[in-house]
């Protein structure tokens, strides 16, 4: 069919960000909607197993021969159309482009709402499926419709938000084979201000009071140097950022075990530690962060020498990177290692952010 090419010999390992992976056994590179569509229809109905594939960039996927194929999604169109409201516009984009480059091409033509997304991994049609966030803004503040294909209807069509079950790091297509995004619309302020600045390490970087509106290019700017200071934007020069990203989501935990939590810290590293633990209001209780439990549990960045093929990133000990031999068990065994090691130290149980494909932690 138009629009399909299939490259032989693949890995994954060259097509996932933290450079793990076994070979599918095909690859369809789609270069159009209707040829994911039909490849994965296809593929559904010889009942073969698909990995449908973005940026790979919040992927541990197992070495070796995988019984699978993958269908790489690479329609990568932007439009710009008239939004819902005369204070709006809506920017339509390919589910295959790279989400950094939306992000750029928004700010450039001077358009506010993307812009403290900057410099996150991965394509377009990943960030509905994860309700990607950061600084302040996730995607379920600015998503306005999402096209996807039913593969148990076989229905391609437009969604709005409330269909996708959007909550902190999740909707109701992680983990599943409910549905493939084809593309995407968010809500842009044609005025050029940027979403409210929320996140108080950035307010601080830029100037300006929490829930202030600015430039987006300078956030942008901003947010960049914030992300490569913690080794958070892609460099194939720096195997700290050869990773999945976050590799934990925060903890939420129900407000009634917070004054146990904060008991275990003092126990282990003083009162004044327990007063300092960052703690924030959260749907479902209290949010704790995950970087912060993970460095105090013992697990310094770094960790666990120069010489370990998988190590948390030297930049940010949220992030687990490949340092360019590791193996997908190699990460799963860091990954345990740490997520045990907090629960044993404050009781909170971390819980890991990629999706797993022929493997589990």
């Amino acid at each position: 069919m138009s629009g399909i090419d299939v490259a032989p010999g693949a890995r994954l390992a060259d097509l996932t960000t933290l450079r793990i992976g076994g070979r599918p056994r095909a690859l369809l590179e789609c270069a159009t909607p209707d040829a994911v569509f039909a490849a994965v229809r296809a593929l559904d109905a010889a009942d073969v197993p698909v990995l449908v594939l973005g940026g790979g960039s919040n992927l541990v996927v197992a070495g070796g021969d995988l019984d699978l194929v993958a269908v790489a999604v690479r329609n990568r169109e932007i439009d710009y159309l008239a939004g819902p409201t005369e204070d709006q516009l809506v920017v339509r984009a390919g589910a295959g482009l790279t989400w950094d480059d939306l992000v750029a091409d928004t700010v450039a033509r001077g358009y506010g709402g993307l812009e403290c997304l900057s410099g996150i991994p991965g394509s377009v049609g990943a960030t509905p499926v994860q309700n990607v966030g950061a600084y302040g803004v996730e995607v379920a503040q600015i998503l306005h419709r999402v096209r996807w294909f039913d593969r148990a209807t076989g229905v391609d069509e437009w969604v709005t938000p409330d269909a996708l079950g959007l909550e902190y790091r999740t909707s109701i297509l992680k983990n599943t084979d409910r549905a493939v995004v084809l593309a995407v619309e968010f809500r842009l302020d044609p005025a050029g201000r940027s979403e409210p600045i929320r996140y108080a390490e950035l307010a601080g970087r830029l100037g300006v009071a929490p829930g202030d509106r600015t430039d987006p290019a300078v956030v942008r700017r901003t947010v960049l140097d914030l992300r490569r200071g913690k080794g958070m934007v892609l460099d194939d020069d720096d195997s700290d950022t050869w990773s999945a990203g976050s590799f934990f989501t925060n903890p939420v935990i129900p407000q009634d075990e917070l004054p146990t939590v904060r008991s275990r810290v003092a126990a282990r590293l003083g009162t004044a530690q327990s007063e300092q633990m960052p703690a924030f209001s959260a749907p479902g209780g209290v949010k704790l962060s995950a970087g912060w439990l993970i460095e105090r549990a013992g697990f310094s960045k770094g960790h666990p020498s120069s010489s370990s093929p998988a190590r948390l990133s030297t930049k940010h000990t949220l992030a687990l990177t490949n340092r360019g031999q590791a193996t997908a068990d190699d990460v799963i065994a860091l990954a345990r290692e740490v997520r045990d090691g907090v629960r044993e130290a404050f009781g909170v149980e971390l819980h890991p952010e990629p999706v797993w494909v022929g493997c589990h932690m």
